[in-house]
């Protein structure tokens, strides 16, 4: 996993310490890493960093920025990488992971920040997908301009915020309730899967890819 606005509040180098794992080996938490699992490579980006607000105007709260600070050479050095490494990347599929959202029609609504300065990246490095959590519901938004496609799985803590705010991009689907979120990849086909906290099936999307120079087909939306 990477570290989320709230994990920043606390001791965040605790958390990324390695000890961790020695207590539980599944337990992963890094700033920004990549996933390969040959058809498809997961670039989980670190996202708290580039919201202004948490520096500017914390309120009340204490981020721990060791590690992090000046923000701005740490965002350069972030997206440089990041972008380094999507260009190398021969996976067919590529998704990037983060905690805050690009687009979102809920409570936090968009993230001005990740549209300016991490969306260019994605784009023009042919991501197919990004998924984040933050907004407390589940969310399918289908950018206008690209391929991209926005999935938000927030639905696992409070919920019922009753917030919705449109944004430039198509809404294929909001649930402003608790609930999951399934992906299950192959070589030509990637399947997305809605649920709500009893297991009941309440969206289901796919992409087909033909080929690793196509774009994404897009086959069933319900």
């Amino acid at each position: 996993s990477v570290l989320g606005n709230h994990d920043y509040r606390g001791n965040a180098l605790a958390q990324l310490d390695p000890v961790m794992r020695k207590l539980d080996e599944r337990f992963v938490c890094m700033r920004s890493f990549i996933v390969n699992a040959e058809i498809v490579e997961f670039f989980f980006i670190d996202t708290t960093p580039f919201q202004l607000k948490y520096w500017t105007h914390p309120k009340d709260s204490h981020y721990d920025w060791r590690g992090v600070a000046p923000r701005e050479n740490y965002i350069a050095n972030l997206l440089k990488d990041l972008d380094e490494a999507m260009k190398k990347s021969t996976a067919k599929w590529k998704i990037a992971i983060g905690h805050h959202t690009i687009r979102s029609v809920s409570d936090h609504g968009d993230t001005k920040e990740l549209l300016q300065l991490l969306l260019p990246v994605l784009k023009v490095n042919g991501i197919d997908f990004y998924i984040n959590g933050h907004d407390h519901c589940l969310e399918h938004i289908s950018s206008r301009d690209s391929p991209i496609q926005y999935f938000t799985s927030g639905g696992g803590s409070k919920a019922w915020r009753g917030v919705y705010q449109p944004n430039d991009d198509k809404l294929q689907f909001f649930y402003d309730g608790q609930g999951f979120m399934s992906l299950q990849l192959n070589q030509d086909q990637a399947d997305f899967i809605f649920y709500d906290v009893s297991g009941k099936v309440l969206y289901k999307w796919s992409s087909r890819k033909t080929n690793y120079f196509q774009p994404s087909i897009y086959v069933t939306a319900e």
